[in-house]
């Protein structure tokens, strides 16, 4: 892995994310108590050997520069190491957002040229899986292939009118590729994770974007597929794997998470999952109050009651207050006598004494960073 670099993509996908990202990009959404979307894969590549690493930014992206930092969490800061944040920006050409992820690809040509590395694995950060990447690189040089694609056959990750699908043949070719069909017709859901040799990917990516081609999947992927000049192989990924493309799948991919065997398959031992550090109190659960399977991250304090719930680094659940099935995120406060049910409470979020927010299983009420209800 030493011959490989990674590059990761930070999410275009915030519309479908409504209040969750208003404020920061998909990559930064926070999960499951103390972590953001893009510890995940950016993890996956430090465990598997990869020290190079890329972070292409969209828009919103101030809250994932103070998340990563210098990268210091990841061990991405001495001399043979690097975190290269990628943000856009303005030129005559460049108008400050990226038309689609092969126009940020060739807009940080730059970054690819003076990489040393052989290799390239690329990935974006809105949907949840545990990526084997030392095995799918490996995999790739083994066969030959000039392109090689991450899939997963879990049937929970596909959706209808959203995702990628791809049709991979028993020698482990993909022959086909769909974008967004409005119901999938291939049987593997493409993970948006692929394998390429550097010098290959800059030819490619140049090329396509010289014929006003925008779009990595819809442009460059298809092209390869259908042309048949082009060896593109499959490697399929292993466990559960979340789509995260709205408030609801979000909220389940939280809820299912609660499951302490769901959870000990995709945290495995071997590779933790690594994210910024706060210093904080531990948890204190005062006299009186009930927890019932539940995440609270450091710094909480617990005086009510909080059921199938997931609380954030210091949030304050007062006496008198219950939290039902929901998501309380940093620094957030519930006061007396409140009551949630199936809510998200982003950042800094403040819950009167006496409130009552209720909603169905189906539509989680969201409430916006900074509000006070």
């Amino acid at each position: 892995m030493k011959n490989v670099m990674g590059i990761i993509y930070t999410g275009e996908r915030d519309e479908q994310l409504k209040e969750l990202t208003a404020q920061r990009c998909v990559a930064a959404v926070p999960l499951l108590g103390r972590y953001r979307l893009i510890d995940f894969p950016l993890s996956a590549m430090v465990n598997g050997g990869i020290r190079n690493i890329g972070v292409i930014a969209q828009r919103n992206y101030n809250s994932l520069m103070d998340h990563l930092g210098s990268g210091r969490e990841w061990n991405l800061h001495g001399k043979r190491a690097g975190l290269v944040f990628l943000p856009p920006f303005l030129t005559k050409e460049n108008v400050g957002v990226y038309s689609g992820f092969l126009d940020a690809l060739h807009a940080n040509l730059h970054y690819l040229r003076r990489s040393k590395e052989r290799y390239v694995v690329i990935t974006d950060t809105h949907i949840l899986f545990n990526p084997q990447f030392d095995r799918m690189a490996a995999f790739h040089e083994e066969s030959g292939a000039d392109l090689t694609l991450m899939y997963t056959r879990d049937p929970g990750a596909r959706r209808n009118g959203l995702g990628r699908y791809i049709q991979v043949q028993e020698d482990g070719r993909v022959t086909a590729l769909e974008v967004d069909p409005t119901i999938p017709h291939l049987p593997c859901t493409y993970l948006e994770t692929l394998c390429i040799r550097r010098e290959l990917l800059i030819h490619l990516v140049d090329e396509a974007v010289s014929q006003g081609q925008y779009h990595l999947t819809r442009n460059l992927l298809m092209n390869s597929i259908n042309g048949g000049e082009m060896k593109v192989m499959g490697f399929e990924n292993p466990g559960r794997a979340w789509q995260i493309d709205s408030v609801q799948s979000y909220f389940d991919c939280s809820m299912e998470l609660l499951d302490q065997e769901t959870r000990a398959n995709f945290f495995p031992a071997d590779k933790p999952v690594l994210t910024k550090l706060r210093d904080e109190m531990p948890t204190r659960h005062m006299p009186g109050s009930l927890v019932k399977n539940s995440l609270l991250a450091d710094g909480c304090v617990v005086e009510g009651i909080v059921e199938n719930s997931i609380l954030f680094r210091g949030v304050h659940i007062e006496k008198g207050a219950v939290v039902r099935n929901s998501i309380i995120m940093q620094d957030g406060l519930v006061q007396s006598g409140a009551e949630l049910q199936y809510c998200i409470l982003d950042k800094q979020t403040t819950v009167l004494p006496g409130t009552r927010l209720m909603a169905p299983k189906s539509y989680p009420i969201v409430v916006a960073k900074d509000s006070t209800v």
